[in-house]
């Protein structure tokens, strides 16, 4: 309902205006049909995992530059120690019995008792020391339910509950990928369908993986590694078991969950439930005990010895937000480079967007989300675009692909078949169809990770009414993938492949708004694949050529990219503007870049590559269609804490998921352009925009600072006529010592970074005009234009004009619950401010505490209304209007 209120406030589209117009406590819920056995009724009994982790006190892990003996590690540390300040420190190496001890390794796991931030400076001081971070304890809980229907996804926990303190920043997140939801995204001709989840066909079968049996190809000779709770040894569905190596501290190789047991039967079983590649070499690695435990340092050696083993393909089915976990990610990029092929499930935290998780959102991880039987987007399955790059650039496009995640059938804990659903499910189909497809090709020389994910996104079939952050390139086509790679010859690809802003609803959000002259430059972030070799370069520099017939001159396009790509992949930053002759035009312009990528392998292989740019462009808009959002201020976890803006949603504490138009507030998005406006972005300071050309600048949730100069030019933009729309949210030291966590970075307890939304710079920002958010922490339903509303974990308005106008609800004293479990009712707490600038030509502002009412990640049902916005509300409130 607040967007109703928030474009009553915009200017009138139409009418031209004068100028003004995750942690400890941390649980991940999710779920996986658990039957007891293959002829069960899967719809009666759930599985339900939840996942948390915590850091471990003294334990730290010490990363080298590179590979040293046990021996050399020892003396390395503690020369280190002993040239500290910290003489007296007691210290010892953890020993780690596994198979990976008797090689060198690139890490050391070191018990500090009380270190001091000093000492471990000093550690990383020495020259062969690289990083020293915390030590991660993984829990997964597994509790059998009884759910006769799967329960809809609901973001509301408003009942009464305890409060108790977040005490971690980084929970670990790298969680099981598996669920039970029987919710589905249609693609087109169906709104509701859903799959029942007992499926005649075996996945490898529909996908057409006996094709390439009978014509003799059946994983023979192809590596692969299985990461995750284990598997028996007579196990009577597997023929080619290698090796099984446990790295827990559990002495047993068994699976006793039976979650690594249905993964490997997806990949390699050769009875009853079948997977693809039956004659592959499996090697198991038991990285989660019994009780459902891992440890950070159990996960970087077993990466060490796949290398080792030289491993093939890799089914990594785990995942979190935190693409910042810097020994975890440094570890994929060096499987990839040593030609493992990494294939990870993309996320369950879909339906919303900016949900991807990690290393399935790495360039050079083949990462998969999935859909089911009837070609649907799955709703869990987790949305791009990757939030890495913002606040300054713009995400990539993940998922890669797509495939079956929903009652897929694989071989059950000691024998017979059981179903599961879940992105971890859709991995180790992608992990099989890879071994099966690397087992076809002859030089075995031209398979690595770019090359096979080449071949997978070339052939996948495109998935109708679906967007590319939902499904990426398409659907598995395990045949048409099978002819790529049998035909393929080593060169450089883009993904996407073409750039086409008119092209809807694949390419949203691009198509979803056209290019104009002055509009914030729009950015189109492709990867470069390279099948080379795992390291290249672009050559002399990507050139843009206009086609000047389809009026290709009517647009500016400036490129970066990156200077090395490694392993196997890179970026080509594509930002597009329009030329000022195009000022008044509207037409499509049409254009390609052509980049020239060279690998300095042995043959000095070059491969040039064209991408097609089809853009719309239209006359500019008039000022008061034009809604610019504030994105350099939005921060989110990582690389900091930042917490949930909503504090009853403590199943998921971190805000990660970008807070950008396109992310978690798509919606939002959505409707002010289905209302008339045009709405950019600013990835810069607030310095570095022309106001005279916008009405309105949004801020919403801003976690950042601003510059001194930042507050004066906004001040005068506003006496120009820019209007300012605010949405606040919580601040509260005392609530923030509540949610305190162990920040890795530093190695301190340490309270956030902020709360749900920086007060004090935005108190800061609007002082000049007499205006403040409080401290207040208010929670509570209310009703507002007879729209029925929920303030979740909002602040108050401290101070306003008095010939402002403010509007007052009665709420909850949420602070009060959070920090002495006590509920009380405060009247009367104000909300809402409306304010029009006393400058001849000045423009609005308005202020709102809480921005939960519009993000996709916290909004109740009722609160956000896609209905035709009542414009003429915030003139009517304010006594009048502006005419032009």
């Amino acid at each position: 309902m607040l967007l109703w209120l928030l474009a009553g406030f915009l200017p009138v589209v139409g009418m031209e205006s004068a100028p003004g117009a995750q942690s400890d406590s941390d649980h991940t819920p999710s779920s996986e049909p658990l039957p007891l056995s293959s002829g069960s009724n899967c719809s009666q009994l759930t599985l339900k995992v939840e996942f948390s982790s915590e850091v471990v006190e003294h334990e730290y892990i010490v990363a080298f530059t590179g590979y040293f003996s046990a021996k050399a590690r020892s003396l390395y540390i503690s020369s280190a120690l002993r040239n500290g300040r910290d003489g007296a420190l007691e210290w010892h190496i953890v020993p780690r019995r596994n198979p990976a001890s008797d090689f060198p390794s690139d890490f050391e796991l070191v018990h500090i008792r009380q270190a001091s931030p000093n000492s471990l400076l000093t550690l990383e001081d020495h020259p062969y020391i690289k990083r020293v971070t915390p030590q991660r304890k993984v829990f997964r809980t597994l509790k059998y339910i009884h759910s006769p229907e799967p329960a809809a996804p609901c973001n509301t926990t408003r009942g009464t509950q305890k409060w108790q303190s977040w005490q971690s920043s980084r929970p670990f997140r790298r969680t099981s990928l598996s669920l039970g939801s029987g919710f589905w995204h249609a693609t087109g001709r169906h709104s509701s369908r859903r799959l029942l989840r007992a499926i005649p066909r075996h996945v490898a079968q529909i996908l057409q993986a006996d094709v390439l049996w009978q014509m003799g190809h059946t994983g023979s000779g192809v590596k692969v590694a299985v990461f995750d709770t284990g598997l028996s040894e007579k196990h009577p569905h597997f023929k080619n078991v290698k090796e099984r190596t446990n790295w827990t501290n559990e002495k047993t190789l068994d699976d006793g969950l039976g979650h690594g047991t249905f993964v490997a039967g997806v990949i390699a079983s050769m009875r009853e439930c079948q997977g693809f590649a039956p004659d592959s070499e499996l090697h198991i690695f038991r990285v989660f005990t019994n009780n459902q435990v891992s440890y950070t340092s159990w996960f970087l050696d077993a990466f060490n010895y796949a290398i080792l083993k030289k491993i093939d393909v890799l089914n990594l089915s785990i995942g979190g937000p935190d693409f910042m976990d810097h020994p975890f990610v440094d570890k994929v990029w060096e499987l990839t480079a040593n030609r493992v092929i990494m294939v990870s499930a993309i996320g369950n935290d879909g339906p919303l967007y900016g949900t991807l998780n990690n290393p399935a959102d790495q360039m050079d991880v083949i990462g998969v989300g999935g859909i089911d039987f009837e070609d649907n987007i799955a709703r869990f399955s987790s949305r791009g675009m990757t939030t890495w790059e913002l606040p300054g650039g713009y995400g990539r496009v993940k998922p890669d692909i797509v495939t079956y995640g929903s009652g897929v059938r694989g071989s059950g804990m000691k024998e017979g078949c059981r179903s599961l659903s879940g992105t971890s499910v859709a991995s180790p189909v992608v992990a099989g169809a890879v071994t099966l497809l690397a087992s076809t090709v002859l030089n075995r020389e031209l398979v690595n990770p770019a090359s096979m994910k080449q071949a997978l996104i070339a052939s996948a079939r495109r998935l109708p009414g679906v967007n590319m952050f939902e499904q990426g390139h398409g659907k598995l086509d395990l045949i048409r993938a099978y002819q790529i790679l049998n035909s393929y010859r080593p060169q450089a690809s883009l993904s996407p492949s073409y750039i086409d802003l008119t092209e809807c609803p694949y390419m949203w959000p691009y198509c979803s708004q056209p290019i104009y002259y002055g509009g914030m430059p729009t950015i189109v972030n492709v990867t470069i694949l390279n099948g080379m070799g795992v390291t290249g370069r672009i050559v002399d520099k990507p050139i843009w050529q206009p086609y000047l017939p389809q009026n290709g001159d009517h647009i500016d396009v400036a490129i970066s990219y990156s200077p090395v790509l490694w392993p196997w992949a890179g970026y080509l930053a594509v930002s597009i503007s329009v030329a000022k002759k195009a000022a008044s035009w509207e037409g499509i312009a049409q254009g390609h870049v052509m980049v020239t990528v060279a690998s300095p392998a042995e043959n000095d292989l070059t491969s040039t590559v064209k991408l097609p740019i089809k853009v719309k462009i239209v006359p500019t808009p008039p000022r008061s269609k034009r809604v610019l959002w504030d994105q350099y201020h939005n921060l989110r976890y990582p690389p900091g804490y930042f917490p949930r803006d909503n504090l009853r949603m403590k199943n998921d504490p971190l805000d990660w998921n970008g807070d950008h138009i396109h992310t978690n507030f798509r919606d939002m998005y959505q409707h002010l352009r289905s209302m008339g406006y045009f709405v950019e972005v600013l990835g810069a300071p607030i310095t570095c925009f022309d106001a005279s050309q916008y009405g309105t600048l949004l801020m919403v949730d801003s976690e950042e600072e601003y510059f001194p100069e930042e507050i004066t030019k906004l001040k005068r933009d506003i006496d120009n006529g820019l209007s300012l729309i605010i949405f606040s949210d919580w601040y509260n030291t005392s609530v923030m010592r509540k949610v305190k966590f162990y920040d890795e970075n530093t190695r301190q307890w340490w309270m956030p970074d902020t709360g749900g939304a920086n007060i004090p710079a935005l108190n800061d920002l609007i002082s000049v005009w007499g205006m403040a958010f409080s401290d207040g922490l208010y929670e509570g339903d209310f009703t507002l234009a007879d729209h029925d509303m929920y303030y979740a974990s909002g602040c108050s308005i401290a101070r306003f004009p008095e010939d402002g106008i403010v509007i007052a609800k009665n709420l909850k004293d949420q602070g009060l619950e959070v920090l002495k479990q006590e509920t009380a009712v405060v009247e009367g707490v104000p909300i809402l401010g409306l304010y029009q600038t006393p400058s001849n030509g000045g423009g609005r502002i308005a202020l709102y505490g809480d921005s939960n009412c519009i993000d996709d990640s916290h909004r109740q049902k009722g609160d956000f209304s896609l209905v035709p916005a009542h414009c003429q509300l915030a003139p009517t409130c304010l006594g009048q209007s502006h005419s032009p």
